[in-house]
């Protein structure tokens, strides 16, 4: 009977503590169609990838600062026979408040790597891998922002490659100006026994870059340029030598009424020395930039930009080893949740209404 009158006793007070918490939900659609046109091309591949993505999310928040999450996310793929092609489980606790965030566990991983630039992660990251699995801490104040977060992106086993990443980013405005700085350390070790070959590869990539962003003066909603220098921190254990591609690379960011224009230019050493050993293992980052010069033009049409929905075209020029490619991409992303504020929707931008009305 004591027994019995404890438990009672848990329950009640467990059922009373949950009881007085409120219940959140999340609830994503992505859906994209990339198509790559890279015949001849050493150094990419032409290819066309398509799917969609399904996201719920449901969970318990107290004190409006704590979260939990648990959901799915499940994707299919334009011409699959099956239903669901990959799914990632994901559970996590989520802290915020004014000025810090705090997440643990698996979650979206697009509030970690949204600003990275491709150099460090190929734009299929996001389609293929959209959960991230670690931790991720920023803090924010008057538009600067720092963050650093731990992805584990393989667990070891006798088929699986132990590996996973450590980053950090930051952004400092003044004024007009800003300077950013992104980086990550990327291990990949062996899978375990029996023993192979293979050797412990350490891999990391820097970058610093000083800006000026005059869209909030001119009326824009993008018109900035930025230019930096990088530098890749790249070994194989086993040989002992450290590679340090260096290189130069600039942006330019232009969007008015929903039209515009993304321009990125690579001068310098060739990166991803080891690519042709383990490939996009090893690295995230567009294979591209193995070459020694690059320019990519994106020239995009932005039809609807909300708080909720998001409908892009992008038509991407690609020059390369002396060659002009081509890339079309057609994106739309569905995002509803019901905390506060999220559920009315806001309007930034409808190209219709300010080209056509």
């Amino acid at each position: 009977m004591k027994k019995q009158s404890l438990l009672f006793w848990i329950f009640l007070g467990v059922y009373g503590s949950l009881s007085a918490q409120e219940v959140v939900w999340k609830a994503g659609i992505h859906s994209f169609f990339d198509n790559t046109e890279f015949s001849g091309a050493s150094v990419q591949t032409s290819q066309t990838m398509a799917g969609v993505h399904l996201a719920p999310e449901i969970g318990l928040t107290w004190n409006q600062k704590h979260r939990i999450y648990a959901g799915i996310d499940a994707m299919h793929e334009f011409g699959s026979d099956k239903a669901i092609d990959y799914y990632n489980p994901i559970l996590y606790y989520e802290y915020t408040n004014k000025s810090f965030r705090f997440q643990m566990g698996a979650f979206p991983r697009q509030p970690a790597l949204d600003k990275y630039p491709r150099m460090f992660f190929q734009d299929s990251i996001k389609n293929y891998r959209p959960v991230l699995n670690g931790f991720f801490w920023e803090y924010t104040s008057n538009g600067n922002q720092a963050n650093v977060w731990l992805d584990w992106t393989g667990r070891q086993t006798r088929e699986r490659n132990e590996s996973f990443f450590m980053g950090w980013s930051g952004r400092y405005n003044w004024k007009l100006f800003y300077a950013q700085h992104f980086g990550y350390m990327f291990h990949y070790a062996k899978v375990k026994e029996p023993e192979t070959d293979e050797s412990v590869h350490d891999n990391g990539l820097l970058l610093t870059s000083l800006g000026i962003d005059l869209a909030e003066k001119m009326n824009f909603e993008k018109l900035e340029v930025n230019a930096g220098w990088s530098m890749g921190l790249d070994r194989d254990r086993s040989a002992g030598v450290w590679n340090r591609p260096q290189g130069f690379l600039s942006e330019i960011k232009v969007e008015y009424k929903g039209v515009g224009l993304f321009n990125t230019y690579y001068k310098g050493e060739s990166q991803q020395a080891y690519y042709g050993d383990h490939s996009n293992g090893l690295y995230w980052g567009d294979p591209v930039y193995r070459s020694k010069e690059y320019d990519r033009v994106d020239l995009y049409i932005q039809f609807i930009k909300t708080s909720v929905v998001n409908l892009k075209f992008v038509y991407s020029f690609h020059f390369v080893e002396k060659q002009t490619y081509h890339e079309q991409l057609l994106s739309a992303t569905f995002d509803l949740d019901n905390l506060k504020g999220k559920t009315k929707e806001k309007k930034y931008n409808y190209l219709w209404d300010n080209w056509f009305n």
